[in-house]
């Protein structure tokens, strides 16, 4: 949902780059996952706010500018269970790693390894015998099914 961008001060706060749409939607979890040597720790948020169309935060035991240092770069989640259901035709990138993806023809494409936000829309990365970037968008993807876990879209292997 984040990473952790770079200490705020010199008490422990952090900087965050949130990656959903509205700039505050972390501040309604009161636990983080923090991603850090490829191992998930939980912290507890003390406080959280929005300073300079940024979110800054400060969580319990990060007590000054070098802990908060040492999580720089660092991802943030929240546990899938508190997120509220996706809107009919939206989902949660979270939800899309790991789907495969066929064409109309179905041929395979691949696994999506990741979405990477580009501006104007998001781009699948999926990996297969090579890799392909995907643009997702309507006019792109037809169909997304999560039960069976596969994305179906309007694009050619050899594009």
């Amino acid at each position: 949902m984040g990473r952790i961008a770079v200490p705020y001060g010199i008490k422990g706060w952090m900087k965050i780059q949130t990656f959903s749409e509205a700039i505050d939607t972390l501040a309604d979890y009161a636990e983080w996952y923090v991603k850090r040597d490829n191992e998930w720790q939980t912290y507890t948020v003390a406080d959280v706010k929005v300073h300079n169309k940024m979110l800054v935060a400060e969580l319990v035991g990060i007590a000054d500018r070098d802990q908060a240092l040492a999580l720089k770069g660092c991802e943030i989640a929240v546990a899938r269970e508190s997120l509220p259901a996706a809107p009919e035709g939206e989902y949660y990138w979270s939800d899309l790693v790991g789907l495969n993806v066929v064409n109309l023809r179905g041929e395979p494409f691949g696994v999506i390894e990741q979405i990477l936000e580009a501006g104007a829309h998001d781009v699948l990365v999926v990996r297969g015998e090579r890799e392909h970037l995907i643009p997702f968008v309507g006019q792109i993807v037809r169909n997304v099914d999560l039960a069976a876990r596969t994305v179906q879209v309007d694009w050619e292997l050899d594009y």
